[in-house]
């Protein structure tokens, strides 16, 4: 009869608890993964009994980066989205996480209304939604400050501001998750810290750069990676529409799909390289 130790049975029991993740990862992640690789170096053609391929080295490739003009043209929009609209979410949930985290009246009540487009923001329905033009806001062309700003200022202030306004229905609609996390983080800081600052003769500008933003910072990565990720994969980007419209698409086809799902993720892996560089590493004393 063979021995096992305790602590050879407590492993066997806890990989026999992980074995359906793995197994469901490989299934379902990694060999999925293989295929879009071995797609993207092939033209893939659909076939009553399978699907067949032929290897065709980096056409694919070389169409996504230099013959395709629509992913050219998209290309320019997950940028602008990238370095204006992830910031301003972050920032607007800094915002929203400051006033919800002061005592008033009905807390609870706003905290679940700032989160509620989280809930019911899913594809279909943002889809829907922006059919009818309701994530803009309705007659911001007519404003004496939006006229101002695109008339008489130069293009390369306005473009920014005006995206800004152009998107705030939709910026607020991504703050929800945001949000929360800055508030859990606003309240685990100790109250005294603060009373102890204003005895100093702190304003409140200076604790919220010497005391708030400081905690916030590990916070702020945290919402800029899952921001990031959160516009990436939204249905709205038009990255993901070229790829989705090019599957089956008999120009293109699924080969070409795959090829610009890879170029997409080093670009999003570039992101939050990015990312991480600006707001991950920690300042040296």
């Amino acid at each position: 009869m063979i021995k096992i130790s305790l602590k050879r049975k407590e492993q066997l029991i806890g990989l026999g608890f992980v074995s359906p993740w793995i197994i469901g990862f490989i299934v379902f992640m990694v060999y999925p993964l293989f295929n879009t690789i071995v797609y993207s170096f092939s033209q893939v053609r659909f076939l009553l009994n399978g699907i067949q391929t032929t290897y065709v080295k980096l056409v694919n490739y070389t169409d996504v980066l230099l013959k395709d003009p629509d992913f050219k043209l998209a290309l320019p929009q997950y940028f602008i989205q990238i370095f204006l609209f992830v910031p301003m979410v972050v920032v607007f949930s800094i915002l929203l996480s400051l006033l919800l985290n002061c005592k008033l009246r009905g807390r609870r009540f706003f905290r679940a209304l700032f989160f509620l487009p989280v809930i019911i923001m899913s594809g279909p329905v943002i889809d829907n939604l922006r059919l009818t033009n309701a994530i803009t806001l309705q007659g911001l062309y007519n404003f004496p400050v939006y006229k101002f700003i695109a008339e008489y200022l130069p293009n390369v202030i306005s473009s920014p501001i005006l995206y800004i306004f152009d998107n705030a229905v939709l910026i607020l609609w991504h703050t929800g998750v945001q949000t929360l996390i800055f508030l859990s983080a606003l309240q685990k800081i100790d109250r005294s810290i603060y009373e102890a600052s204003m005895v100093d003769g702190a304003s409140s500008w200076q604790q919220f750069w010497k005391l708030t933003l400081p905690v916030l910072r590990p916070f702020i990565l945290l919402n800029v990676i899952y921001t990031i990720m959160d516009v990436s994969m939204s249905s709205l980007n038009p990255i993901i529409i070229q790829i989705k419209s090019a599957m089956f698409n008999i120009r293109k086809g699924f080969g070409f799909a795959a090829a610009a799902s890879w170029v997409y993720f080093i670009i999003i892996l570039f992101a939050v390289l990015l990312s991480y560089l600006l707001f991950g590493r920690e300042k040296n004393n």
